[in-house]
C-alpha cells in the first residue's frame, strides 16, 4: 500500500502507474494529461482506453464521430468519459486549460466505443440519515462490471463531503485499486487509511490500494475531497457494486438504524 506524493505535472501526458512498469502490480497503466489552448492529446494503442475529463473545455476525436465537452467544476459537475476498446485512434484538443485522467487496460475483446455524457454518469449518496451523516459522501459510477462487462476496468469518482468519510465502513475486495485526488479549495487535505497505517492526502497524490487491503479516507473539515477511483478488472472475478468486503468487528455499522454515542449509552465491558 502506498500514497504517491504530488509532483508537477508538465503539459501532455504524465504517467500515474504503468501496466508493465512502475506500480505494475496495479495492473492499469494510468496518467493524467494536461493541455493548454489550441494543445491536442493523440493516443492508438493495443490497449483498452478511458478518457475522463476533470476539468476544461476539450472536443473528442474517434472513429467518424467529434464531440464537444465542458466541465467547469469536478465537484459540482458529472464527468464525460470516452470510453474505447484497444487500437482504435482518438484525437483530444483543448479549446482551454483543460485536465483529463487516463486508464488504459489489456483487452483483447472488442466493443463498440461509448462517450459517457454527464447524464449517464450514475450518483449514488452513500452514508445518508447514519452516523450522524459522518459518512455522507457522493458516488459517481462511470462504468464497472454491471454496466461494462466487456471492459477490463472500472471507473469513478467520489466527493468527500467536508469533515466526512467514505469507502467506510473500512473495506477490501480481491482488485486492486488506485486514487487520485484533488481538493476544494486547493490547499485542502485529507487523511487516507490502508490498513492502520494513516497518510496525509494533498491535491494530486495518488492511493494505491493492493488487493486484501481494507481502505477508508477522510477530508478535513471546511475542505471537499474529490478522488478518481480505477480499478483493474480481474479474470473470472469482477468488480461490481456489491464487491465491498467488511471486517467482522465493524459490520454493525451497517445494520439498519444503527445507533451510535450519544444515542447509544455507554455501557463498560468487563474483559477477563
Amino acid at each position: 500500500m502506498v500514497v504517491k506524493k504530488r509532483r508537477p505535472f508538465q503539459h501532455g501526458y504524465n504517467s500515474l502507474t504503468e501496466l508493465d512498469g512502475v506500480h505494475k502490480e496495479m495492473m492499469l497503466d494510468t496518467g493524467i494529461v494536461l493541455l493548454g489552448v489550441g494543445e491536442s492529446y493523440e493516443c492508438s494503442l493495443p490497449l483498452e482506453r478511458a478518457f475522463l475529463l476533470i476539468q476544461g473545455d476539450v472536443r473528442f476525436f474517434w472513429e467518424d464521430h467529434t464531440c464537444d465537452a465542458v466541465r467547469r467544476s469536478c465537484f459540482d459537475e458529472e464527468p464525460v468519459v470516452l470510453h474505447v476498446p484497444k487500437e482504435m485512434p482518438v484525437k483530444i484538443v483543448a479549446r482551454a486549460p483543460s485536465e483529463l485522467c487516463v486508464e488504459r487496460s489489456k483487452n483483447e475483446q472488442i466493443f463498440a466505443a461509448r462517450l459517457y455524457r454527464k447524464r449517464d454518469v450514475r450518483t449514488d449518496i452513500f452514508g445518508k440519515g447514519i452516523l450522524d451523516g459522518a459518512s455522507t459522501r457522493s458516488v459517481r459510477t462511470v462504468f464497472d462490471g454491471e454496466i461494462a462487462p466487456y471492459s477490463n476496468m472500472v471507473l469513478g469518482e467520489v466527493i468527500n463531503h467536508p469533515g466526512r468519510w467514505s469507502s467506510y465502513p473500512p473495506h477490501d475486495h480481491p482488485q486492486p485499486e488506485i486514487y487520485y485526488y484533488k481538493f476544494f479549495p486547493h490547499q485542502g487535505f485529507g487523511v487516507s487509511l490502508l490498513e492502520d497505517e494513516a497518510t496525509i492526502v494533498q491535491e494530486g497524490d495518488i492511493s494505491l490500494i493492493e488487493p486484501g487491503h481494507t481502505h477508508s479516507q477522510v477530508a478535513a473539515p471546511g475542505y471537499a475531497m474529490y478522488y478518481i477511483w480505477m480499478i483493474a478488472q480481474l479474470p473470472g472475478n469482477k468488480w461490481l457494486p456489491t464487491t465491498r468486503y467488511y471486517r467482522d468487528k465493524d459490520k454493525w455499522l451497517l445494520e439498519k438504524d444503527v445507533k451510535i454515542w450519544p444515542e447509544k449509552p455507554f455501557k463498560e465491558e468487563v474483559h477477563a
